[in-house]
């Protein structure tokens, strides 16, 4: 069976609530979709899981285990590094928990098919707000988060922190990834005005984001700190080196 052009990549810990079910889904896709798990040592069992799975999927699942709990954006660029050595043309986030429907991967591929660098799932888009079984709270504080966002960095972007994206060879090829430096949530705020600075085209794609059901949250206020901070980080940083 030939390679897919497109892998997801799903960072993973403590997700055997989820990580069966998301797998099959992606794999029940018309559309053809490889997987590759970054698994983050969860004591869960997570990544016995996944290896059973790989039995019956040898040419379209797999897994890379890291040593313990090293974040998001360093699960991500280890993937992206992972995905361009082994030549797929287009690569994904997703989360493992259903937050991000399976089924809108075929919507950012058309998108980036049809001319973007990198499509995003977005849950704000238009003025509309599209997230299910969230508090009221928390709604407001990221809806809030992306307003900030395009406030101190003038990037047109309606979800600057969504972790559910298309990107395509050409693009991540051209970023530093070694340079990337955030690890939470400021990991997607750094990788899109990354790929805006230096000029490449963010399509928005509407999505419907739903909470998950299953398993705990990674959300911290450590992370949540990081991506404040950050995002001036970003604004004043040299960019001529990237």
């Amino acid at each position: 069976m030939e390679q897919s052009d497109s892998l997801v990549i799903i960072p993973t810990y403590n997700e055997r609530e989820n990580v069966e079910k998301i797998i099959r889904y992606v794999f029940s896709l018309d559309k053809r979709f490889d997987i590759l798990i970054v698994e983050d040592n969860s004591p869960d069992g997570t990544a016995d899981i996944v290896k059973g799975l790989i039995e019956e999927f040898p040419s379209r699942l797999f897994i890379e285990e890291r040593v313990g709990k090293l974040g998001l954006g360093t699960a991500y660029i280890h993937g992206f590094k992972w995905a361009l050595q082994r030549g797929y043309d287009y690569i994904f986030e997703m989360d493992a928990d259903f937050s991000h429907p399976p089924g809108d991967l075929v919507n950012l591929y058309q998108a980036c098919r049809q001319g973007a660098d990198m499509a995003v799932g977005s849950r704000y888009v238009d003025g509309k707000i599209s997230v299910v079984n969230w508090p009221i709270g928390r709604v407001l504080m990221s809806y809030f988060a992306s307003v900030y966002v395009r406030f101190v960095t003038g990037m047109r972007i309606g979800d600057a922190t969504a972790g559910f994206a298309c990107y395509t060879r050409t693009l991540l090829e051209r970023i530093k990834l070694d340079k990337i430096r955030f690890v939470g949530y400021a990991f997607q705020i750094e990788m899109k005005y990354t790929a805006y600075r230096l000029g490449f085209k963010i399509k928005e794609v509407p999505i419907v984001f739903t909470d998950r059901v299953l398993g705990q949250s990674k959300m911290s206020m450590r992370i949540f700190k990081e991506a404040f901070f950050g995002v001036f980080a970003l604004r004043f940083r040299n960019w001529n080196n990237y």
